[in-house]
């Protein structure tokens, strides 16, 4: 038995839900242990697009047992919603093949209203989140007042629950001159609609327990990327959850040794969604082209994805910070057109040559890239599927990636498509 964890090794948008669609077609059981409805992972199968946001990667194949984690802040009608969604697209979804953890955090109305309320007095500091209230959800996780899935068994008990919660927003909304905000329709609407939701609740920590005995591959998926990291990331600029491998483990309710190999999801070039510190970005024709070719807007904003060139330094360093074992490596086919090709292997900080991001966001800011150039292929390697058969420049730069970023590139995704990939290592048989 072989458990995986799948984590996007720079700012997200790596085309996790390629790779997770091919490997959820091997395991028995996916889990999202982390994020909300703000990462969305795209799956085409038989022609049929399914955008996924809280719904884990194996809810569309059939004999799968999807888990949404204690990680995971979830928002309850944007999940209904998409869970009729998806319906609508013939998966049927039922308690048995999905599972809510019973401690999952709800997102709730004044949740969304507080991220849109910072975001538009933070002016020029704006951190560019998507508005869906991720952020102030983990805060009252974190400060001990949320409103968890289990609490909506009880009235009683969600009446105090909702007292509590809104003793702190109020007080933050009555100083920021907003409107109170009135629990009573709030309450109403989570009790119509808590026997939809508790009918999928279960303690997913026991779950585990039981699919390891019975010897069942599980995915562990996560969601945005290991540069967005509320600790390890480009702080302010990032999440509000651990997005690092390891939170698989108490996002879910299982121990570290429950993991048994880390992938980490890495584009062939970087993109960056929202502010922050960008040192590779391409603010010209290059960076549209990518844009362009790799269509990189965002599954659930729709926001412009900004574009560079692939930072061997950055994804080096998340490699260290996630303890990822092996590389996927997607959209190698969007560089097909290039004359040159360039990869950041240093920075430069006020004149000292630096092999690392540092922490402080004013440096990270100031940090000017340092370039490896290659030419380009200028040929086709769209649908390839063996990596003997792509351009001879093509591999000189995959070989050099992956001695630079000192871990092996497991596989290389050629197109959109799931079936067009080189496998080099399958995660679930070493």
């Amino acid at each position: 038995m072989k458990n995986v964890v799948v984590v996007g090794s720079q700012w997200g948008d790596e085309g996790k839900g390629k790779i997770v669609d091919w490997l959820s077609s091997e395991a028995d059981v996916v889990i999202r242990f982390q994020g909300g409805h703000n990462a969305g992972h795209t799956l085409v199968i038989d022609g049929t697009t399914y955008k996924l946001r809280l719904l884990p990667s194996g809810i569309v194949r059939k004999n799968k047992v999807s888990v949404i984690g204690n990680g995971v802040v979830i928002d309850p009608w944007a999940l209904l919603d998409e869970i009729e969604e998806i319906k609508s697209k013939g998966i049927n979804i039922t308690e048995n093949n999905l599972i809510i953890s019973d401690s999952a955090t709800l997102i709730l109305p004044f949740h969304r209203e507080m991220d849109e309320i910072r975001e538009d007095l933070a002016g020029n500091s704006k951190i560019g989140t998507t508005r869906r209230g991720i952020g102030p959800a983990y805060e009252d996780k974190i400060g001990r007042r949320s409103i968890r899935v289990m609490d909506l068994v009880s009235e009683s008990n969600l009446d105090n629950r909702l007292d509590n919660v809104l003793l702190h927003h109020n007080a933050i909304r009555k100083g920021l001159g907003k409107k109170i905000f009135q629990k009573e329709n709030l309450k109403k609407e989570l009790l119509k609609i808590a026997p939809i939701i508790l009918k999928f609740s279960q303690p997913v920590w026991k779950k585990i327990e039981e699919f390891k005995k019975n010897s069942k591959k599980i995915l562990f998926e996560g969601a945005q990327g290991i540069l967005l990291d509320v600790d390890h990331g480009t702080y302010p600029f990032v999440t509000s959850s651990n997005t690092v491998a390891s939170s698989a483990a108490t996002g879910s309710g299982c121990g570290p040794s429950s993991i048994n190999y880390v992938l980490g999801i890495t584009k062939a070039y970087t993109t960056r969604v929202g502010e922050g510190p960008f040192p590779t970005e391409l603010k010209n024709e290059t960076g549209e082209l990518l844009g362009n070719r790799g269509k990189e807007f965002g599954t659930v904003t729709n926001r412009k994805r900004r574009c560079g060139w692939f930072d061997g330094v950055l994804v080096r360093q998340t490699i260290k910070i996630s303890g990822i074992d092996g590389i996927a490596l997607t959209k190698l086919d969007v560089l097909d057109e290039l004359d040159e090709i360039k990869i950041c292997v240093g920075y430069d900080l006020e004149g000292k040559k630096i092999d690392y991001l540092p922490a402080s966001v004013d440096e990270q800011l100031k940090v000017k890239p340092i370039y490896k150039i290659y030419k380009g292929w200028k040929s086709s390697t769209e649908g390839i599927k063996n990596f003997d058969q792509l351009p001879t420049n093509a591999k000189i730069y995959i070989k050099d990636l992956e001695k630079f970023i000192e871990t092996k590139i497991s596989s290389i995704s050629t197109s959109p498509e799931r079936n067009d990939t080189i496998l080099l290592e399958d995660p679930f048989k070493i």
